[in-house]
């Protein structure tokens, strides 16, 4: 990313710059204001105290929440900030903070607060830009009802904010009340205002943004395309620039639409303008403006060569901007990957935890980018909010970091997107890697041919499998083998003992429920692991510990398994009894227990006993139902909120509401009980003379039937006397006497 080639800080002589933001884009713009020379103060939410943005800033002062005007404008005052950057979402697009730094004497680095205003009022942009002659998807907006539409698919979209956010699909008379009232709760939420406008829907077309920049001085440039049309509920996934959809003669007329929105509200700094076009025939149709950076800026500079967050301070200050429209060149190709704190295994739902350890491809450099050195032509930069030991939550975006990648051409930048995505791990927080890998990698994706729809459309073959594979539940069975179970010498897990050396049996609790692993002999020098059928030789190595890092896998280490002559490499992390794997952006979290215990597998309650779980951390937005209440399987029992996403909590069968364990605004933990729905007797008689219920897995099939016989090559013996662990066994010396230890 090159400098605008003027000096070293902005004429107006900015030396502090406050940050109004949190996480990954807070630490970009921090890095920019550092290459600047200018000190970056951030502020941050009392749970944020160690995040990354607060770490990495010159200064860091604390805030009630990131929505307080007056906490923020105060903090700017005290640290002696002349600026303020808003980045994106929480107060980036809110007039009355432009207002309120303008009274406070302090330059907010965006749009003038008239601007936001016009813009930032989807009703009245529309409106506005439809007069400057820019076409404009037919809708209805508040006080005009919206519940009398008739013009099906529609979209409901508050009227304030962006983001995807509140933004609800229709597509009958019947679904409207329902889908007003979801909009409505999540815009007040996310945006202070529930004011909501309905669009007729283009059934799958493609999602194509503008990025312009304007100066004081009555200059507006494009800085070309990005495409945008990979999407799931409305949130961007994966962006690109250029659009490969996108020639020049449309890309001109594109750009010069955007830049007419622009003057059409005497707009200044960097915004993008939304378009939605058609795919077959290249009509385009205005959608919105943001009034502020995009999440996706990051492939813009990328194919420009700019650093966008300088030359929106740069504006800010008074300056011209130091080139022209003809300027303006595109090179290469990047491609964006967002990567959430999110479960593709549970509809999407937000997840959450401490991050134990974390790999990230790319070094930070200056420029508010972390850059990886270039491969095959490629350049892979990191923009993230990341640090070991921080806690991900659910009150915030549940976006964590961005990679982002660019190439000489569109095949090359996905090819490396790849193998940057495949050298991420995020251990102790389920996220979106390995559906983002293979996204990236469908054949539509690859040929170009994409639209809003295409994910929806192809999810089954997106989402990754849930069970842990064999050679995962292995690596976890020697590493819980290899750990010390205590001081006692004797309290070893190798399986010694006077003549063959015996099997441990490891009961590990993943999300497919609970697996049995055997393990006998020394890890670190030879050893037997078996799952089903025949016993195969195995090894592990474990190096690049961190410095100071407790025994036992604490912190982050790397993890070399051979079985069966093949070795794996795992990033692995210990958290009390739960392991954590990563490999190739997947990660897989297993929870060692007692023999005969299996543990309270997630979910197992609410498909035998009637009880209800939370799908995800988050707080209790509604309740539906009372105790001593008839429900019917289905049935919407409550609705738990985390992230600005609702999910609404049904009844697992026809019963009454025995148990209501929470109310409206508790917040509640991933697999908490809800609720509990008994069936009725003549139910529960019916249910029982049904037959009984299959093992909920592999092992519990195992648990009933006994443990499988043993075989294969001897392990290592040594000459000292092994106990049981605490978590494991070893090996009786019977089949029956197994059935009686593991029944």
């Amino acid at each position: 990313m090159r400098s605008t080639g003027r000096q070293a800080s902005p004429t107006r002589g900015f030396t502090s710059v406050l940050i109004a933001n949190r996480g990954e884009i807070a630490v970009r713009i921090a890095r920019t204001l550092r290459g600047l020379g200018i000190t970056s103060v951030a502020v941050y939410a009392p749970s944020d105290a160690r995040a990354k943005h607060a770490l990495e800033a010159d200064i860091a002062l604390e805030v009630p929440t990131y929505l307080d005007i007056e906490a923020i404008v105060a903090a700017a005052r005290d640290s002696g900030a002349q600026a303020v950057h808003p980045g994106y979402g929480f107060l980036a697009e809110n007039a009355a903070f432009a207002r309120r730094c303008a009274e406070a004497g302090l330059v907010f680095v965006g749009p003038p607060a008239d601007a936001v205003d016009a813009m930032g009022d989807k009703i009245r942009a529309k409106a506005t830009v439809a007069a400057a002659g820019v076409p404009v998807v037919p809708g209805r907006a508040e006080p005009a009802s919206l519940e009398d539409w008739s013009d099906f698919p529609a979209l409901i979209k508050p009227s304030a904010g962006g983001g995807g956010k509140g933004m609800v699909l229709v597509r009958s008379a019947a679904e409207l009340p329902e889908a007003i009232a979801s909009a409505r709760r999540t815009a007040l939420a996310a945006f202070g205002d529930g004011t909501l406008l309905i669009e007729r829907y283009v059934e799958n077309p493609r999602h194509i943004e503008i990025q312009i920049m304007a100066d004081t001085h009555g200059n507006v440039v494009h800085l070309g395309e990005r495409e945008c049309s990979l999407q799931r509920r409305h949130q961007k996934i994966i962006e690109e620039a250029p659009s490969p959809f996108v020639g020049p003669e449309i890309r001109a007329r594109m750009g010069a639409a955007a830049a007419e929105a622009a003057r059409a509200v005497g707009y200044v700094g960097a915004g993008t303008v939304e378009f939605i076009v058609d795919g077959t025939t290249g009509a385009y149709h205005f959608m919105e403006m943001n009034t502020r950076l995009q999440v996706e800026h990051p492939v813009t500079e990328l194919v420009t060569g700019l650093d966008l967050v300088e030359l929106q301070l740069r504006v800010a200050a008074g300056e011209l901007l130091p080139f022209g429209q003809g300027d303006v060149r595109l090179t290469g190709h990047a491609v964006e990957a967002r990567v959430y704190a999110e479960d593709p295994a549970r509809g999407f739902l937000p997840s959450g935890g401490r991050v134990l350890a974390l790999r990230e491809p790319g070094d930070p450099a200056p420029g508010g980018t972390a850059t990886a050195s270039p491969r095959g032509g490629a350049v892979v930069r990191v923009d993230s909010g990341l640090v070991e030991g921080g806690a991900v939550g659910t009150a915030f975006d549940p976006m964590l970091s961005k990679v982002i990648t660019w190439a000489p051409d569109r095949a090359t930048a996905l090819a490396a997107l790849d193998r940057a995505l495949a050298r991420t791990a995020v251990l102790g927080v389920v996220t979106n890697i390995p559906f983002l890998r293979a996204l990236a990698a469908h054949p539509a994706v690859t040929a170009g041919e994409l639209d809003t729809g295409l994910v929806e459309r192809v999810l089954p073959e997106l989402v990754p499998a849930t069970r842990v594979p064999d050679e995962v539940l292995a690596a976890a069975g020697l590493v819980f083998h290899d750990m010390p179970q205590g001081d006692d010498p004797w309290d070893v897990t190798d399986g010694w003992r006077a003549g063959e050396p015996a099997w441990t049996t490891w009961r590990l609790e993943s999300r497919d429920g609970v697996h049995a692993v055997q393990v006998r002999g020394l890890p670190r020098e030879s050893a037997e692991v078996r799952i089903d059928g025949d016993a195969v030789p195995a090894r592990i190595r474990i190096d690049e510990t961190p410095a100071g890092a407790p025994p036992g896998l604490s912190g982050g280490a790397l993890l070399h398994v051979t079985v069966g002559g093949r070795t794996e490499r795992y990033l692995c992390a210990r958290d009390a009894d739960t392991l954590w794997l990563g490999r190739d952006g997947a990660s897989w979290a297993l929870t060692r227990h007692l023999i005969g215990d299996p543990g309270d597998r997630p979910g197992a309650a609410a498909a035998g006993d009637g009880a209800v779980r939370s799908p995800m951390p988050g707080t209790v937005l509604v309740v539906k139902a009372q105790p001593g209440e008839r429900v019917s399987e289905g049935q919407p029992l409550l609705i738990v909120e985390a992230m600005k996403m609702e999910h609404t909590v049904t009844a697992p069968h026809d019963g009454t509401v025995a148990e209501l364990a929470v109310q409206a605004g508790q917040p509640v933990d991933m697999d908490a009980v809800l609720a509990v729905v008994r069936r009725d007797p003549d139910d529960g008689e019916r249910a029982t003379a049904s037959g009984a219920a299959e093992p909920a897995s592999r092992s519990e099939a195992m648990d009933r039937e006994g443990a499988p016989s043993s075989g294969g090559v001897a392990g290592a013996q040594r000459p000292e006397r092994g106990k049981a662990a605490a978590s494991g066994a070893s090996e009786p010396a019977s089949r029956s006497e197994a059935m009686d230890r593991e029944a």
